[in-house]
C-alpha cells in the first residue's frame, strides 16, 4: 500500500515566554492507503499536535511530513490550504456546522471554496447527505437534527471532495452511547469502502473499533499495535 502521510523524526516546540514545551518527540509514523488508524493518549499527550501536523493545519518544529509521496514541510500557507481542501476531510467533536444553515448548504461548503458551480455543489451535497442515510434532511438546519444527525452531515461535508484522508478529531465525544456507537459503525463501512481514516480519542473503547492503534504520551509514540501485534 502507498503511504498517504508520512512522518519523520518531527518534533514540535511550543514556547511559553521562556518555557520551552515539548509537545512532539522525535516522532515516525506512516498511514497506508486504506487504513484505519486511531490515535489515542490523555489529554496533554500530544494527540492533538500529531493530529494537526497530520491534518497540514501545524507545521513541525523539525522534521519532514509527506503526503501521498510529496514533501509539505516548506509549503506556503495557502499551498498548504488548497491541499487541505483537497485532500483531507475533517470531522470534529463540535461539528462545526454552520447553525442557521440547511445541512445541504453545510455539506456544500469545500465545493465553495474549490469553486465548483452552485448546481454541481447542491447535486454532490445532496448525494453526500443520501450517502450518510439523511436523504430525508437536505433543508433541516442544525438545531432540527440529532447530535449523531449533526455529526453525520459533518461527515457528508468531510466526504464530499472525495478525500485522501479522513481525519476524525474525538467524533463520538458529544454523542450519547448508542449515537456513538453508529457513528464509529459509519466510519467502519466507510474504510471497508476503501476510505483512509485517522481517529483521535482518549477512549480506549472508541479506538478498538480502528484496525490499527498509536498510542501517544508525552509527545512520544509508545506503542503502536495492529490486531493486538506490534506494527510493522
Amino acid at each position: 500500500m502507498d503511504s498517504v502521510i508520512e512522518i519523520q523524526n518531527v518534533n514540535k516546540t511550543y514556547s511559553m515566554g521562556e518555557v520551552k514545551v515539548n509537545a512532539l518527540i522525535n516522532i515516525n509514523l506512516s498511514i497506508k492507503s486504506g487504513e484505519f488508524v486511531a490515535i489515542i493518549g490523555p489529554s496533554g499527550s500530544g494527540k492533538s499536535t500529531l493530529m494537526h501536523i497530520i491534518g497540514l493545519l501545524d507545521r513541525p518544529t523539525s522534521g519532514k511530513v509527506s503526503l501521498q509521496g510529496k514533501s509539505v514541510s516548506e509549503l506556503e500557507s495557502d499551498e498548504l490550504a488548497s491541499l487541505r481542501n483537497i485532500h483531507i476531510g475533517f470531522v470534529f467533536q463540535q461539528f462545526n456546522l454552520l447553525p442557521r444553515t440547511t445541512a445541504v448548504d453545510n455539506v456544500c461548503l469545500p465545493l465553495l471554496y474549490a469553486g465548483v458551480n452552485a448546481s454541481e455543489r447542491e447535486e454532490r451535497a445532496r448525494k453526500a447527505l443520501v450517502s450518510v442515510g439523511l436523504g430525508d434532511r437536505f433543508d433541516h438546519t442544525p438545531t432540527q437534527l440529532s447530535g449523531g444527525q449533526q455529526q453525520r452531515v459533518a461527515i457528508a461535508r468531510a466526504l464530499i471532495n472525495n478525500p485522501t484522508l479522513i481525519l476524525a478529531d474525538e467524533p463520538t465525544g458529544n454523542l450519547d452511547s448508542k449515537s456513538g456507537r453508529e457513528i464509529m459503525k459509519f466510519l467502519s463501512d466507510l474504510n471497508n469502502k476503501g476510505n483512509t481514516i485517522v481517529l483521535v480519542t482518549h477512549e480506549p473503547d472508541i479506538a478498538k473499533g480502528a484496525k490499527r492503534t498509536i498510542e501517544i504520551r508525552d509527545g512520544e509514540i509508545v506503542a503502536d499495535k495492529l490486531n493486538g501485534k506490534k506494527h510493522d
